[in-house]
């Protein structure tokens, strides 16, 4: 009869279900949502609290800093003042974008020339070191010829101070430092690896920039070097470079990676750096366009300011500073006028701790930096919304106009300069600003995560939280009892009873289990790491040439392998031996679940395995033939699923009698 007819997992039938059972199935929802209600606000109330800046935090007059309120003041004059460029991810390419190259040189020659920084810092990722299939790396020469070629031809070198920094894609597949293949060493203008101190003097102070090497040494092939890697002696070097900066009226460190992407040793990479007043970096390259600005603050108060790759975006930035106080714009390659605006400086990106805000109340003249190929023509000047005249040129890029300070003492105002050139280029630029109350204004959100946080620490416990809760439920239902199903059996019992059937028969339970356990502590493929140096790769870390590598982007890939794999060809195989108690087979199954439930679940489970599939080519490409073949999570894993589904479907019905009695009892099922 149709109420006894098998539809699906539904325990829809004639009869409706006792109200008890209405009334417990509605509370186990409910205490569901009640939980994930609750894990969620602690969620949100962890992030908020260590990811946004304490409004309440204000320093009057800019107090906190010892040189505060010392003269020299901002002025008419253009002194005190310097300023100097950051480029980041070029990735010079033999392959892709042949206008990336040429774009680069004209910034050399057409760009330094108008802007004459005083120091260009080139933050990593100098080549692209990617096959011509865009997913093995390897080191091209050719790469860095042209980078080098590039520098040379432009003249750059002559012109200002180069200073280039290594870069994940530039440590790619590089045995150790004194292979032949570490091509920076013979072709960057830098040519030392390692973290340094590079001194800038002025008749006005001296201004330190510590470039940090967070690059691993094996330089493993790609995606396990995404994140980079000081450990404790590395950490030891950069605090004794550190200490040296305490005569410097400034400090500011470069690096390739976030410091959210950089796994460091005691004390930590943001404690070591908290006497800078800012972090240069680059590596996100805004997320594919996610997030096109990547700017925080950490705990220290320092700094950090991701900058869009020059690869795509041909972005670049432009920094100053003028009597100590720090300022920056990104910019657009061959987008002018461009404008920074340095007295007075923006109030989102106000360090109390590490610069002297106090002198802005001091300072005499509203002062603008300008730069074009032509020549400028008017450069007007409005606070909120009140202009206040054109500003007068006084010397090369600098123009100023005076103000009086005291008349905007009191809360928030904003700047807004209009540039012109004489070729009808129009720039406006502005910026929010205080005088007297210093007030940390909050950073995105987002974009403070992104950029502080221990992604490391968090892809860890996510890890070991998905691993811990996968083990249980297979471990929990061997050995608890199976629900007694019941005309009214819906939804949730069959489901209980498909795992109870899974988990209790034996060429299913121990694949699963100790598959499962194996994605946690076996290697999950042995091969050449590095070009002629094999290695393992565990979840935990990488291990090779006798190095170990704490793991970081692997734990990613175990969440991804255990909530994209392992789980649904557990649910799957369920669904299976549901059916097979039912006394369906592979051919005759569609007629109990009907084609609007099976075509989805089969369609879904079908791009899964080739999610697998490919997961085993791109190990292929990346690692080689041997890490190919002795990858149990990857290659292996594909014959197990197969084999594991075959036998679902053709499994002898004593292996399941018992289950298939029990359904016997279920009117609807």
């Amino acid at each position: 009869s149709g109420c006894r007819k098998w539809n699906g997992w539904q325990g829809a039938g004639c009869h409706p279900q006792p109200a008890p059972v209405r009334r417990l199935r509605m509370l186990r929802v409910f205490s569901m949502l009640v939980a994930t209600g609750l894990l969620l606000a602690c969620l949100t109330a962890y992030v908020l609290e260590n990811y946004t800046v304490q409004p309440a935090f204000t320093e009057g007059s800019g107090g906190g800093h010892p040189r505060a309120e010392q003269p020299p003041y901002p002025g008419r004059a253009m002194d005190n003042i310097f300023w100097f460029l950051q480029v980041s991810d070029l990735h010079i390419s033999r392959f892709i974008d042949p206008q990336r190259t040429p774009d680069f040189k004209k910034f050399c020659t057409e760009t330094i020339d108008v802007i004459k920084p005083a120091i260009v810092f080139a933050t990593g990722d100098l080549t692209d070191a990617k096959t011509k299939n865009r997913i093995g790396s390897v080191q091209h020469e050719i790469e860095w010829q042209t980078y080098q070629a590039t520098l040379k031809q432009s003249r750059v070198l002559e012109k200002t101070k180069w200073i280039d920094i290594k870069g994940n894609h530039d440590a790619f597949n590089i045995p150790s430092l004194k292979s032949i293949n570490n091509y920076y060493r013979k072709y960057s203008a830098h040519r030392q690896d390692g973290s340094f101190h590079y001194v800038h003097q002025t008749n006005f102070g001296n201004y330190s920039f510590i470039c940090a090497d967070a690059t691993p040494s094996p330089g493993p092939k790609r995606p396990f070097n995404f994140f980079g890697f000081l450990n404790q002696n590395k950490m030891d070097e950069l605090s004794k470079l550190a200490s040296e900066t305490v005569c410097s009226n400034q400090t500011i460190w470069l690096g390739h990676y976030t410091t959210s992407t950089i796994i460091s040793a005691s004390p930590g990479i943001q404690k070591v750096m908290s006497s800078a007043i800012a972090y240069l970096c680059g590596h996100l390259h805004t997320l594919g366009g996610l997030m096109p600005v990547l700017h925080s603050r950490n705990e220290q108060g320092t700094l950090e300011l991701e900058l869009a790759d020059w690869m795509d975006n041909r972005k670049y930035r432009l920094l100053a500073f003028d009597h100590d106080l720090f300022s920056f714009v990104d910019l657009k390659f061959d987008k002018w006028p461009a404008v920074l605006i340095t007295n007075p400086k923006s109030a989102l990106y106000s360090s109390p701790r590490h610069e002297p805000l106090g002198k802005m109340k001091h300072s005499t003249h509203i002062r603008v930096l300008t730069f074009s190929p032509s020549q400028i023509t008017s450069v007007l000047i409005s606070i909120d919304g009140i202009a206040l005249g054109n500003a007068v040129h006084i010397e090369g890029p600098f123009f100023s106009i005076a103000w009086k300070a005291d008349n905007y003492s009191k809360g928030m105002h904003y700047i807004e300069v209009r540039v012109q050139d004489v070729a009808g280029r129009i720039t406006v630029s502005g910026h929010s600003f205080a005088v007297e109350e210093i007030k940390l204004l909050p950073f995105d959100i987002m974009a403070s995560f992104i950029l502080l946080a221990r992604h490391h620490i968090m892809a860890k416990v996510l890890f070991v939280l998905v691993f811990l809760a996968n083990i249980i439920v297979i471990v929990a239902f061997r050995y608890q009892r199976k629900p007694q199903l019941k005309e009214s059996s819906g939804v949730f019992t069959l489901t209980i009873f498909s795992f109870h059937v899974l988990c209790k028969t034996n060429i299913f339970y121990y694949p699963v289990l100790l598959f499962t356990c194996y994605v946690a502590v076996g290697p999950w493929f042995v091969g050449e790491v590095v070009d002629g140096q094999f290695g393992a790769c565990f979840v935990f870390g990488l291990v090779v040439d006798g190095h170990f590598f704490e793991g970081s982007l692997s734990f990613i890939f175990g969440i991804f392998q255990l909530t994209l794999f392992n789980i649904p060809l557990m649910c799957y195989l369920c669904w299976c031996l549901l059916l097979r108690c039912r006394g369906a087979c592979f051919r005759s199954h569609i007629k109990y679940t009907g084609w609007i439930r099976t075509v989805p679940m089969h369609i879904f489970i079908v791009a899964l395995f080739l999610w697998q599939v490919y997961s085993c080519y791109f190990l292929l490409i990346t690692y080689g033939t041997a890490a190919f073949f002795l990858s149990p999570v990857r290659t292996w894993s594909v014959p197990l699923a197969l084999v594991l589904v075959y036998k679902a479907w053709t499994l002898n019905n004593s292996s399941i009698r018992m289950f298939k009695a029990e359904m016997k009892n279920c009117t609807y099922s």
